[in-house]
This record gives structure tokens, C-alpha cells and sequence, in this order.
């Protein structure tokens, strides 16, 4: 996987342009799971799974994967968020990337992820009424 790097680089700066447009404008894109799942999310996670089942497998440095994990959090909560879910994403690599491969479907992986995260929310807020 030639220019990695590169590639990771670019996908973490345009997280990080559409998170802020997204905070800054309460901007939402006029197709959400186009731009912050299929452009966005699933673009960081099939970077990762080529790394890790292509032919060659790739050692990504800790910040390549940092900042690869961060594009795709970035754009998760921002794809939560146009959805009406408040979410401070924090999801690993590996954990999405095996539900789109088991998937086959970048909103399944979303509405899996986001969904259970919802849940839990829910049932932190049960046991510690306010």
C-alpha cells in the first residue's frame, strides 16, 4: 500500500474540515450518510482493513493510526449528529472494521455502533437519575 501515509493524512484533514464546518456552522450535509459514511468513515475504515487483509500486511506508525481512527470517530459523530443523536464518538479501528466486514455496509456499521452506544447511554442515565 504505497502512499499510506499520504492517503491517512488527507482523510484526517477532511475529518477534521467537515467536523469543525459541522460544530462552527451547525452545518449539516445535504446527504449525511454520502459525505460522513460512505466518503468519510468507510473510506478510514477500508484504509485499515486493506492494511490488514490485503496482500502485504501494513505496520501503521501510532500516529497513522491515531489519526486514522480520529478521521472516522470525526466523522461518525458528525453523521450521529444529523441523525439527532448526540454522540462523542470513540469507537476502535479494529471493532468497525470487523462489522464491515461482517456487514458488507458502512450505515450498518453506523447504525450498530451508534445504536449501541445509545443504548448504553440510556442505561447509564436509568442507574444515575438525575
Amino acid at each position: 500500500m504505497k502512499h499510506c501515509g499520504a492517503r491517512i493524512l488527507a482523510l484526517a484533514r477532511q475529518a477534521e474540515r467537515d467536523r469543525r464546518r459541522f460544530e462552527l456552522d451547525d452545518w449539516s450535509a445535504s446527504d449525511p450518510e454520502q459525505r460522513y459514511l460512505r466518503e468519510g468513515a468507510g473510506q478510514a475504515i477500508w484504509l485499515y482493513v486493506e492494511g490488514r487483509t490485503g496482500g502485504r500486511f501494513v505496520q501503521f506508525s501510532s500516529a497513522e493510526y491515531d489519526a486514522l481512527e480520529g478521521a472516522m470517530n470525526d466523522w461518525l459523530a458528525c453523521y450521529a449528529r444529523a441523525s439527532g443523536v448526540e454522540l462523542d464518538a470513540s469507537f476502535t479501528l479494529r471493532t468497525a472494521a470487523e462489522l464491515l466486514l461482517e456487514t458488507r455496509n458502512i450505515h450498518d456499521v453506523a447504525t450498530l455502533l451508534i445504536d449501541d452506544t445509545d443504548r448504553r447511554s440510556e442505561r447509564v442515565q436509568r442507574r444515575n437519575p438525575e
